[in-house]
């Protein structure tokens, strides 16, 4: 099977078990508190038919082309990122300032839109671009190193600040990820993660709660109704579901009990109703996602479109990975949606449009072949 095909059919998979779980989670509490059980539903298919929009629009476009104006669409990402900061567009949610409102007035004021999902696909673009234009001076540590370094790291710092420690880590490991596979020299690189390993317990410092949530994370029993709550709710879900689940909308940890059930930790009501054999379903689709797009980089022709595929598989299942980390307590709680399966427009639209370069990648190769 064509890599394409396969990267097709988890993408196609994992979206049509996520237009059903999200229904499935979030129908109860939509009925409660805004008057229907499907407003979540309805506005997951709005989300659905933007993104495939977006995805056509990728695959109808040269990914050269992209990256050759990567450098716009970073400034672009990283102006969005600054209207987290700037009233009205800035739309502040339990105490983080990570969503804008593009069109704070008028019938659409009510849409969000999460910058920093955009600024991801953005930052692969870019070192994507820079390491296939300096391919002769990666090992360089001025020319070929620091500079794609200070704007992965400009763009992490203003995450930090909303603040969003996990997608600040998540800039620097695309970063590593991205430099290592386009030649740098092992010493930089290694060099980077010591200065990372050195200021990361500062950096935490700095915010009382991610102190509460490691604390959590390692014992969370220790504080049951208060900041191991959620994950002790998700362990829950995983034991009632068992090997086959407790059956598709018959979940009980939904019923007000697991916060955050139809986002971030959708994973635990899959488990719970799917059980065992569901997860490991949606998990098998990530391994096919990851392969397919794995196939793509190594058929590509140039290094960009090499590391771009890469970029950008590494990019989604890391996120599941994550996520799926997050939700059975191998991680501390940190909020990353599970790619197209949690609610979320900003996610969803962007990581359709990323799967869309991975095809239009994949149909460059093919038209050589030919």
């Amino acid at each position: 099977m064509q890599p394409k095909h396969s990267l097709l059919i988890s993408v196609s998979a994992l979206i049509f078990i996520g237009v059903i779980m999200v229904y499935s989670s979030s129908g109860l509490y939509a009925w409660k508190y805004f008057g229907r059980s499907s407003f979540f539903l309805s506005r997951e298919l709005l989300f659905l038919v933007i993104g495939f929009i977006a995805m056509t629009i990728a695959l109808n476009t040269d990914y050269h082309l992209l990256q050759r104006h990567s450098k716009k669409i970073i400034l672009l990402s990283f102006f969005l990122l600054l209207l987290t900061f700037i009233p009205p567009f800035s739309h502040p949610a339990g105490g983080a300032k990570r969503w804008i409102f593009l069109f704070p007035y008028g019938f659409l004021k009510n849409f969000s839109f999460q910058p920093s999902e955009l600024a991801k696909l953005s930052l692969v673009l870019y070192l994507s671009s820079f390491f296939q234009r300096h391919q002769t001076e990666i090992k360089n540590l001025w020319r070929g190193f620091v500079p794609p370094f200070l704007i992965t790291l400009s763009f992490a710092m203003i995450v930090f600040l909303q603040p969003d420690l996990g997608t600040s880590i998540l800039f620097f490991v695309l970063f590593f990820f991205l430099a290592f596979s386009a030649g740098a020299r092992f010493l930089h690189l290694c060099s980077l993660c010591l200065l990372f390993l050195a200021l990361s317990p500062y950096l935490i410092l700095l915010r009382p709660y991610w102190i509460k949530r490691i604390i959590s994370f390692l014992n969370p029993f220790k504080d049951p109704q208060g900041a191991g709550w959620q994950i002790l709710q998700s362990f829950i879900a995983f034991k009632n579901g068992g090997l086959l689940g407790v059956g598709l909308g018959a979940g009980k940890q939904k019923l007000f009990y697991l916060p955050g059930c139809h986002t971030d930790f959708i994973f635990s009501i899959i488990g719970e109703e799917l059980g065992f054999l569901g997860g490991s379903i949606v998990i098998f689709l990530y391994i096919l996602l990851l392969i397919s797009g794995m196939r793509i980089a190594f058929k590509a022709r140039d290094l960009g479109g090499h590391l771009l595929a890469l970029g950008i598989s590494v990019l989604i299942t890391l996120g599941a990975i994550v996520n799926i980390g997050v939700v059975s307590g191998l991680l501390p709680t940190k909020g990353l949606p599970l790619p197209f399966i949690s609610y979320g427009g900003s996610a969803l639209v962007v990581d359709m449009f990323a799967v869309g370069i991975l095809l239009n990648i994949a149909n460059s190769f093919d038209r050589v072949d030919a």
